[in-house]
């Protein structure tokens, strides 16, 4: 196990991370029960970009959490990347440790709008640029997923613990497909006809994804971004990345390379593959990538 910095014990750690998470998950159901009477959204909605929307909820969110790690770990040697500072351009992030909290205080955001329950909040600590710790909280089915460096698991909100329980799938037309809901493009449905899943479900949220993965109830999951357009960044992947990880899964790009942290502008951007087992998720990566080659799917 890594060392944390100095002073900070991993239990006391997980422990202070439930209890904000647990707050965190208060403020997301309170905002999301008033979003459910129409004539409230409009208090709610932040800014007016439909594509990339910000709510009171993820400011809210964002704001507690930084607080409070603030107030509970003052001396820590560490920063904190947000996706709700890094769109205010008044905030800057200039890392200067080995240390970096990834925080997305509401992955999911238009699912949020839209009254599913599939949004989460992801938190994780990347020590040199590589997620150690994460938490991924998903508040309408009360889990929340740890990943304390080593092992993952799943509890309520009275400490009920879960553990995870993945699929034996192994063949990529006997697997579960777990896609997005709202960001999804003409070339990845052109490359799941192609592949021919077993089953295909769509949802919001990439924790919520990973999520249903450690549950069983799918195999996998493609992110593809394409050129010149929008992409995932690193606090969608982050937390989500951590918890597989430590449940026996992976998350890589189409190359099987792991995900490169920190970059300028924090993109995740091409194909990346989550799968259910790292021992196969080379294989699974190469055969995706042979049926993209064969039907000229996507530039190399």
């Amino acid at each position: 196990m890594i060392d944390l910095p100095s002073g900070i014990a991993i239990n006391n750690l997980i422990d202070d991370l439930k209890m904000i998470s647990w707050e965190a998950a208060e403020i997301l159901l309170f905002y999301s029960r008033i979003l459910k009477d129409s004539n409230s959204k409009n208090n709610i909605l932040k800014n007016g970009n439909m594509d990339d929307p910000v709510t009171l909820a993820d400011l809210k969110v964002n704001d507690l959490i930084i607080k409070r790690i603030n107030e509970k770990y003052e001396k820590a040697n560490w920063n904190i990347l947000s996706e709700e500072n890094v769109k205010n351009e008044g905030i800057s992030f200039c890392p200067n440790n080995d240390w970096i909290w990834v925080l997305d205080p509401l992955d999911g955001t238009k699912d949020f709008i839209q009254g599913t329950e599939n949004y989460a909040m992801h938190l994780a600590l990347n020590f040199k640029n590589v997620p150690y710790l994460g938490v991924v909280l998903i508040p309408e089915k009360e889990e929340l997923w740890i990943s304390d460096g080593e092992k993952v698991w799943c509890e309520n909100k009275q400490g009920l613990m879960i553990k995870p329980i993945l699929s034996k799938n192994k063949v990529l037309n006997e697997m579960c497909l777990v896609t997005s809901k709202n960001h999804g493009n003409d070339t990845l449905k052109k490359l799941i006809q192609k592949i021919n899943f077993n089953q295909v479900i769509e949802m919001g949220s990439i924790g919520c994804k990973i999520a249903s993965i450690l549950r069983g109830e799918s195999d996998l999951y493609i992110c593809l971004s394409l050129p010149g357009k929008t992409s995932p960044k690193d606090w969608d992947f982050a937390a989500p990345q951590a918890i597989l990880k430590a449940a026996g899964g992976s998350i890589t790009n189409l190359e099987n390379k792991e995900l490169t942290y920190g970059s300028t502008n924090f993109a995740q951007a091409g194909i990346i593959v989550a799968s259910n087992n790292s021992e196969i998720h080379g294989r699974i990566c190469s055969n995706i990538k042979e049926i993209i080659k064969k039907y000229d799917l996507y530039p190399f």
